[in-house]
């Protein structure tokens, strides 16, 4: 059985796959402090209660923080006893090497993220994917990533106003009824609801006219169904894009074994 782990810099995702469907999912807060053992006893813990009883044999791992692999290799010699892929080792092969500038590294996640697109719908789109940062990321005809946009994050900007600002209120991001705000947290809410809505628009757009060919728009992250609301942003959003991408990965992987 298939353990597909994706870091980010905010939550860790665990999902198992038994080759047709991920039969559960989990998310934990990332740190790098956590050791493998606390790794084990966490996930044996929810497999227990959501009574599944699978023997993990092979990992994959999507790390954007380096400190945190160490454990997670562990965890994988230790209590499953198989060494894990790691996206973005030379080890771990992708369909198709991403074109970017040389010397370039290219986040794991967006890797994947290119991966899962071309599987699903095919090349010529940009993924939309709401994290710590918001990451555009475009994805060749044939499949290959090839470059994109970095933006700060939602709940990362939210942050920042809050501490930047003494007098502003820390405030949940979700979609106003007006765009003219009555009230402190309408007016917070407004401007970033929106603000960010007009991020995405502006740069979809310029990123279409750049590339000079029609492009499917691929929406993934928490925080994507939410801008959805807004606006007709994404030709569809998959939630689960990222760890559909590691599926991808490592079965290429064995077949090129």
């Amino acid at each position: 059985m298939l353990l597909c782990i994706d870091t980010g810099n905010t939550n860790t995702v665990f999902s198992i796959w038994d080759g047709t469907r991920f039969i559960s999912t989990w998310r934990t807060s990332t740190e790098h402090q956590r050791t493998a053992d606390q790794y084990f006893v966490w996930l044996t813990t929810l497999m227990q209660a959501s009574k599944i009883d699978v023997t993990i044999d092979e990992v994959i791992i999507s790390s954007t923080v380096p400190r945190v692999v160490f454990n997670l290799r562990v965890l994988c010699d230790r209590y499953f006893n198989c060494r894990p892929l790691v996206v973005g080792k030379p080890e771990c092969l992708l369909p198709v090497p991403p074109r970017v500038d040389p010397g370039t590294r290219v986040g794991p996640d967006r890797l994947a993220n290119a991966v899962g697109a071309f599987d699903r719908h095919g090349g010529n789109c940009v993924v939309v994917d709401f994290g710590t940062a918001t990451n555009f990321d475009v994805v060749a005809e044939d499949g290959a990533y090839v470059g994109g946009v970095i933006s700060p994050g939602v709940n990362l900007s939210l942050e920042a106003l809050h501490q930047g600002a003494a007098a502003l209120p820390h405030v949940d991001i979700s979609q106003p009824e007006r765009v003219i705000g009555t009230n402190t947290v309408a007016c917070i809410q407004s401007g970033v609801f929106w603000g960010y809505v007009g991020l995405i628009q502006g740069i979809i757009a310029r990123i279409k006219d750049e590339y000079g060919r029609p492009m499917k728009v691929v929406g993934t992250g928490g925080l994507a169904p939410l801008f959805a609301q807004g606006e007709a942003l994404f030709d569809t959003i998959e939630d689960d894009l990222t760890m559909h991408g590691l599926t991808v990965i490592h079965r290429f992987n064995k077949e090129t074994q």
